[in-house]
């Protein structure tokens, strides 16, 4: 794929990243919590963009020295393109630019996709959280990439 674009999330880019929410979670944030996170001062998100078109985003907050993936998204008419990759990627250098030392995220045990994902960007299990989704009572991992 050619005109791929990283850029912030703000106002103009937000609707489709709600749609892409929807898209992807069973339980997606709503278009007021993502609103929110522009106000938020340790939320960083970013869109990834085919042209004008938001395809994918990503998420954190950097608290200290260290940051936690909120969500990572990638429209389903995209998928299997390597645009996850893409995303996870411009997340850690964010991370490398601001010296982080490490950054976690919790993940569906079911979601192997997005698993070898992570474990492919250096990502290890570390432990459990135990009936973690509301929505099935699903388990979750907690993994961590402490080698940015």
């Amino acid at each position: 794929m050619v005109d791929l674009s990283i850029t912030p999330m703000n106002e103009d880019n937000i609707v489709e990243v709600e749609a892409i929410s929807k898209l992807s979670f069973p339980i997606p944030w709503s278009l007021d919590s993502l609103k929110k996170e522009l106000e938020n001062k340790y939320a960083n998100y970013i869109v990834l963009k085919l042209g004008d078109k938001v395809v994918g985003f990503g998420g954190m907050w950097i608290i200290f020295d260290e940051a936690h993936i909120t969500n990572i998204a990638v429209h389903p008419d995209y998928r299997g393109h390597g645009l996850g990759d893409i995303l996870v990627e411009n997340l850690l250098i964010i991370c490398r630019q601001k010296k982080l030392v490490g950054i976690t995220l919790e993940v569906r045990r079911s979601n192997i996709p997005a698993i070898t994902l992570y474990e492919k960007h250096g990502f290890i299990v570390e432990g459990i959280r135990k009936q973690y989704y509301e929505d099935n009572k699903e388990d979750a991992y907690v993994m961590w990439n402490r080698k940015i």
